[in-house]
């Protein structure tokens, strides 16, 4: 698929996520948070699912986690603007507590879609419910590195 393809998937996908109403999280939602990054990547880094930051903003970690995930980026001589960032789920949970079960497989099919865009090399699972999508039933603990 050329990146002119990738771009226009993955802008269609991220139209149907800020109109989703598949779960209970829209209704708390002051803007969904589809992911971002570059189309032609081999890199997606995949969260739990938007703050209180990201949820004002429509952007994944612009906080201060974000700002820390930048950082870890760069310090392997890679750019923000070169990789994929979404989220498990992409609307935040209420009181940033941790996504629900029926809400994460609400969200399932958007980044499923993504992935299958994207095609990357590399997916770097960030927190346990992200770690869980890709290895069910792993302990963040015993895998992490």
């Amino acid at each position: 698929m050329a990146v002119e393809e990738r771009r226009a998937a993955l802008d269609t996908i991220a139209a149907e996520v800020r109109v989703c109403t598949r779960c209970r999280l829209w209704q708390t939602r002051t803007n969904a948070v589809p992911g971002e990054g570059h189309p032609d990547t081999e890199v997606i880094f995949v969260g739990e699912g938007p703050g209180q930051h990201e949820d004002i903003q429509g952007r994944p970690f612009v906080g201060a986690a974000g700002s820390f995930l930048t950082e870890l980026i760069r310090s392997i001589a890679w750019q923000r603007e070169e990789v994929f960032i979404t989220n498990v789920v992409k609307c935040r949970p209420p009181g940033n507590r941790d996504p629900e079960a029926d809400e994460i497989v609400a969200c399932a099919p958007y980044l499923q879609r993504q992935l299958a865009v994207l095609d990357p090399a590399l997916v770097v699972t960030l927190g346990r419910h992200s770690l869980q999508t890709f290895m069910p039933g792993a302990r963040i603990g015993a895998v992490h590195g």
